[in-house]
């Protein structure tokens, strides 16, 4: 499980995020919404320690992440950035395997076992084909798949995401949130991922949480936080809630 506890980020005197508490189980989607500059990518980068806290704890069942080395830290949880970060010139194989770093020896020599869980993690998100094809080459929804499975490799129980379909059409979109909530329930993942669509929310996460100006506003049920009182607030911007056709559990918001 991830515990987030009272964290404080602060960009020099300006404060970002103010006292932010969160828990994420495993085998659970907790999908982040929220405007722009509301403080979902910081909240990622500061729970992955890229970024530093000024105050609060990060745990992963009880052990201090942001207290732990950056390679023991990564063998605790894997974040899924969006595409435009990977290296063009490497190849799918390079890239995947890059997840296994926290496991190398001192020599950073890649094992036969380490091979094996890069290639187990291709093929779970479809992606055996491309390992010979250089990054630059492939698509954004390709580039996409190739990040999840190089957190994959990781083997981490943890894996938080910021905003990975901003890139996709709609197809790459589905599919790819269809596929990490399917990772999350078969390997009992907590998975946390910021996400700037609030129906892709609604229909692939169990929790949903509204960051606004860096508090949270809600935290619960798509139902209970995708309401046209929280929505029209947090994005000044009349909504309508409607019922999904298929599935009477899932909202869906429409701009007034």
């Amino acid at each position: 499980m991830l515990t987030i506890d009272s964290l404080h980020v602060s960009y020099g005197q300006r404060g970002v995020l103010h006292g932010i508490s969160l828990e994420v189980h495993s085998g659970e989607v907790l999908a982040l919404i929220g405007p722009n500059g509301a403080g979902k990518s910081t909240l990622v980068r500061a729970a992955s320690g890229v970024i530093p806290v000024e105050r609060g704890t990060v745990k992963a069942n009880g052990v201090d992440l942001l207290q732990l080395p950056p390679v023991q830290r990564a063998r605790y949880l894997a974040v899924v950035p969006q595409a435009v970060s990977l290296p063009p010139a490497f190849t799918t194989w390079e890239t995947v395997l890059l997840g296994r770093t926290p496991y190398l020896n001192f020599l950073g020599q890649v094992s036969s076992k380490d091979e094996e869980i890069a290639r187990t993690a291709l093929a779970r998100v479809d992606a055996l084909d491309l390992s010979e094809r250089r990054v630059g080459e492939l698509s954004g929804g390709e580039q996409q798949r190739v990040l999840l499975s190089r957190a994959l490799a990781q083997s981490t129980p943890i894996l938080l995401l910021d905003e990975p379909t901003s890139n996709l059409d709609l197809h790459y979109q589905v599919s790819f949130m269809a596929m990490v909530r399917s990772l999350a329930k078969q390997d009992n993942l907590a998975v946390m991922i910021a996400i700037h669509d609030l129906n892709l929310a609604a229909l692939y996460s169990d929790r949903v949480a509204l960051l606004v100006a860096g508090r949270i506003q809600a935290v619960g049920k798509p139902s209970a936080v995708l309401t046209p009182e929280h929505i029209s607030a947090a994005y000044h911007l009349p909504v309508q809630v409607i019922t999904h056709p298929l599935n009477e559990e899932i909202p869906l918001v429409l701009p007034s």
